[in-house]
């Protein structure tokens, strides 16, 4: 399949300008030149040309967000200055299974400054001597050649590296399902207690407003009760002064008919 169909099938009905990874593996250059690519995928990271048998990147679009290139087993010998003006911001670069022999060739990259892997395996150049040595000292940049790095500890893959940002994000969840820190829960408590002291006094008040209420009211009542015996006595004395007042002309009465009794005869 050329590489025009295969990044048309790639694409998936998404615009290029959404895309973020591209493989065209094991697709057909016409002539080694890049087809179908161009400066409409602005948002891609990743891009697989492995075994397309490309020997040119001079159709190489302006490609500023790529991170990673992969351009292994193809017939690339040199041009690779194209790669520092159209993806400046390469980490990662795979040329192992081309056709590069000298250092000279390689020196080219020494403009992608953030360079930190370089895969040069099976290409002719490897059999310089001093080879890990003299790339290590052209390009002071990158950390890993061929996998490894000067002290020959092996670069970690992706994989590892997501798995690592997995476990940061694991134990920060811990942290969080762990509850707060132990002056949070201090600070806690002191404000419970300081909340039931404050309970506390507004009962107490409310205890002694309770009792004085009572008192007044016992004392009303009392007062109530004291007015009513008076009250009472009150009308005593004045049916007990009726009932004088109805003896009196009662006596009167009888006094009167003695009288007029006395002149009859």
């Amino acid at each position: 399949m050329e590489m025009k169909k295969k990044i048309n099938l790639e694409l998936r009905n998404r615009a290029p300008e959404e895309v973020t990874e591209l493989v065209l593996d094991n697709c057909l250059c016409v002539n080694g030149e890049i087809e179908g690519l161009n400066d409409t995928f602005k948002e891609l990271e990743f891009l697989s040309m492995a075994n397309v048998e490309l020997s040119s990147l001079a159709r190489l679009p302006s490609l500023n967000k790529l991170r990673k290139l992969e351009l292994s087993d193809n017939i690339i010998s040199g041009g690779l200055e194209v790669l520092a003006e159209k993806c400046p911001n390469l980490t990662y670069l795979n040329l192992s299974g081309n056709k590069i022999k000298d250092l000279s060739t390689v020196e080219a990259l020494q403009n992608l400054k953030n360079l930190k892997s370089l895969d040069l395996f099976n290409c002719e150049i490897t059999n310089l001597e001093d080879y890990r040595e003299s790339i290590f000292e052209l390009l002071q940049q990158i950390t890993y050649l061929d996998g490894f790095d000067q002290e020959d500890n092996e670069a970690p893959d992706s994989e590892e590296e997501d798995d690592e940002d997995g476990d940061e994000d694991d134990e920060e969840e811990e942290e969080n399902e762990a509850g707060p820190p132990e002056g949070y829960e201090e600070e806690e408590e002191e404000e419970e207690d300081e909340d039931e002291d404050e309970d506390e006094d507004e009962d107490e008040a409310g205890s002694e407003l309770g009792e004085g209420e009572e008192e007044v009211g016992l004392s009303y009542l009392m007062k109530e009760e004291i007015q009513d015996e008076e009250d009472d006595d009150d009308y005593v004395e004045e049916g007990e002064e009726e009932e004088e007042e109805e003896g009196l002309r009662g006596e009167k009465r009888k006094r009167d008919a003695e009288d007029d009794g006395e002149e009859d005869d």
